[in-house]
């Protein structure tokens, strides 16, 4: 029998497009790796939450392999780019309302704050993390 492709892209447009569509802003909770690349002054314990909102971003293109896009922070243009595997979560900012993933262990190689340049660690705002249950 042939192997199916993973459903976690798949989800992700969904729970993406469900929360555009009801005018709730996106947002994606990242495991950040070694293929991750995002501005790691707003990387804390290894996550990253960022905004998918279509006003908040450039250029957001989703595969079945990654997400990019371009985005401002502190006022300055990044291109990020989050393998799925990375991606631990999507949810709406308003209500909590998304989906989490599963990240297995050997995907990901954890960024501590500690490990972080101290130069880097002017951050405007504090990420909160979202309070949602696993769902399989």
């Amino acid at each position: 029998m042939a192997e199916f492709s993973s459903t976690k892209p798949y989800m992700i447009r969904a729970i993406h497009e469900w929360c555009v569509d009801n005018q709730l802003t996106p947002h994606l909770l990242v495991e950040v790796n070694s293929k991750t690349n995002v501005p790691m002054a707003y990387v804390k314990d290894g996550e990253i939450v960022l905004n998918l909102n279509y006003s908040a971003t450039k250029d957001l293109h989703f595969t079945n392999e990654a997400i990019s896009f371009s985005a401002r922070f502190s006022g300055v243009a990044n291109n990020l780019y989050v393998p799925i595997e990375a991606v631990k979560g999507i949810f709406a900012r308003e209500n909590g309302q998304g989906m989490f993933f599963e990240v297995q262990p050997e995907e990901v190689n954890e960024i501590k704050n500690n490990e972080i340049d101290s130069s880097e660690k002017n951050i405007s705002q504090e990420v909160k993390k979202p309070n949602l249950k696993l769902v399989k």
